[in-house]
């Protein structure tokens, strides 16, 4: 009897052929790359993967379904680790590996950072996530976050297809819709550190709704006369909000602030 999805795993299985194969198009694998698969639960996403790409390694939480994956695939190049993604050593992964998976909402987030931010960063991470969080991630200025800034500091990201609730079992209560993150070869931050541009970027965000005079004058611990002349002199409206900024704007804004 196959397994009913985990709710509390934030497990919802997808079986349309046309939307997994969509899903893996946009990695663009090659017949010499290696995928990491997150969360293959019945493994219908796996068998498109391993149709397109060298080989597939493919990190369940859930033991039962870790155990039964490898039997689907007799002879193919599938190799099943039972762990919890966010302790999983992403350093032994060959460099350039792509990372496609229909992720659980709950750690999203966490995920997005863990690759993005990881010592062997993948070239592309194409995930299904929640509709509203894969807007929230490709999002332009006027819509900035921090998740946003956060992602596209280090990953092109663009949107693949949306995916109705009802392709689901069960049906989430939302809509998905794929993500693409490709990795930057080179760093966006060439003359700042980390540290200081995020210290900025959340000062700014520190109480979005308010102006960045008064957020940043907060955030920063700075009075506003001289907040308002560190965002003038960045060519920075004062009155403008965090959600408004690009990236180089805040660069701009960090290599002032120092």
């Amino acid at each position: 009897m196959v397994k009913g999805p985990n709710k509390s795993l934030g497990q919802h299985w997808l079986k349309d052929r046309d939307i997994l194969g969509h899903i893996a198009d946009c990695a663009e694998l090659t017949p010499d790359d290696t995928v990491l698969e997150i969360g293959p639960g019945l493994g219908t996403l796996t068998s498109e993967l391993l149709r397109r790409a060298k080989r597939v390694v493919a990190v369940e939480f859930d033991a039962e379904l870790a155990r039964k994956l490898p039997a689907q695939f007799p002879g193919k190049n599938l190799e099943v680790v039972q762990d919890d993604i966010l302790s999983f050593d992403l350093s032994t992964l060959p460099k350039n590996y792509a990372v496609v998976a229909n992720v659980p909402y709950y750690i999203t987030s966490k995920i997005v950072q863990m690759l993005l931010t990881a010592q062997n960063k993948p070239k592309v991470a194409v995930l299904l996530v929640q509709k509203e969080v894969a807007q929230r991630l490709a999002a332009r200025p006027g819509q900035m976050s921090i998740l946003a800034v956060s992602a596209q500091i280090f990953a092109d990201v663009t949107l693949g297809d949306v995916v109705p609730a009802e392709f689901f079992t069960p049906p989430p209560k939302v809509d998905s819709q794929v993500v693409i993150l490709r990795t930057r070869s080179e760093s966006f931050l060439t003359d700042v550190s980390e540290k200081d541009f995020f210290k900025v970027v959340k000062a700014g965000f520190s109480a979005k709704r308010k102006m960045l005079r008064s957020s940043l004058s907060g955030g920063l611990k700075l009075s506003k006369v001289e907040t308002e002349a560190l965002l003038t002199e960045a060519s920075i409206n004062p009155d403008s909000r965090a959600e408004a900024l690009s990236l180089d704007d805040w660069v701009r804004l960090t290599r002032i602030v120092g």
